[in-house]
């Protein structure tokens, strides 16, 4: 992965775990504070797909984040939260433990394929069918050969040497950036099972306690007080505390 502190656009993912009705509106909650808080920050947001719940909570919430330093930012949010408070679904003032999933993706911008002359091999041959004496005769046709990758493209199609290769060049820069877009999902596929587990209760990252008004991150071992503040998106008083951490680490 690049240097995290040059990625400035994320996939942000939102998922309701265990807990029901009472996750997905957990997960809404959660959707609210971190809209709030990219808001602050200026950050630009486009929503990419959202499911709701019948009361409106977010069972899946998939969304672009772009602002400068946005991954580095955000990477300590990926991971299970848990919320303990009274739904609004109980009617016997229980408290329920829940939770909800974020995974913080990075986002890479199109990158255009450049091909080396040492990577390839062309033959060119005569085309076959229909398509003029000129066609026939002549060796027009194109084959390349991507020698790091095995993949083998060829053009037949136009009148000149020429024009084919340069159509089988092209489909070979759009072989290799598909090749590339499936690494980068495998990747993105891995990291998001490494961010967010099973969902199950135990791999908390951060708890939402509601009765007493506590926020406790359990990678820290620290806990803040102000949890309505938080929730309104006063997230900056977490994420400088693991820019401490790390700064203490290096």
């Amino acid at each position: 992965m690049e240097d995290s502190k040059k990625i400035n656009a994320v996939l942000f993912e939102i998922r309701a775990g265990i807990g029901g009705e009472e996750a997905a509106l957990f997960a809404r909650d959660l959707w609210r504070m971190y809209l709030k808080y990219f808001e602050k920050k200026g950050f630009k947001v486009i929503v990419y797909e959202d499911h709701r719940s019948d009361l409106d909570g977010i069972k899946t919430l998939v969304a672009e984040v772009r602002g400068e330093n946005v991954y580095e930012i955000l990477k300590n949010e990926a991971g299970v939260h848990r919320v303990q408070r009274v739904p609004i679904t109980e009617k016997s003032g229980r408290i329920h433990t829940s939770t909800a999933s974020v995974a913080v993706l990075p986002k890479y911008d199109f990158v255009p394929i450049e091909i080396k002359d040492s990577d390839i091999e062309i033959e060119f041959f005569r085309a076959s069918g229909p398509g003029g004496q000129n066609v026939n005769k002549v060796e027009t046709a194109v084959r390349i050969y991507h020698k790091p990758t095995g993949i083998v493209v060829s053009c037949q199609t136009e009148r000149t040497q020429q024009r084919n290769k340069e159509i089988a060049l092209q489909i070979l820069k759009n072989k290799l950036w598909q090749l590339q877009q499936e690494k980068i999902n495998a990747q993105l596929v891995q990291e998001r099972r490494h961010q967010i587990g099973s969902q199950e209760r135990a791999e908390k990252i951060r708890t939402y306690n509601f009765p007493q008004n506590r926020v406790t991150d359990h990678r820290l071992n620290k806990s803040w007080y102000n949890l309505e503040d938080i929730m309104d998106g006063d997230l900056d008083i977490i994420i400088r505390a693991f820019k401490e951490k790390e700064e203490v680490k290096a």
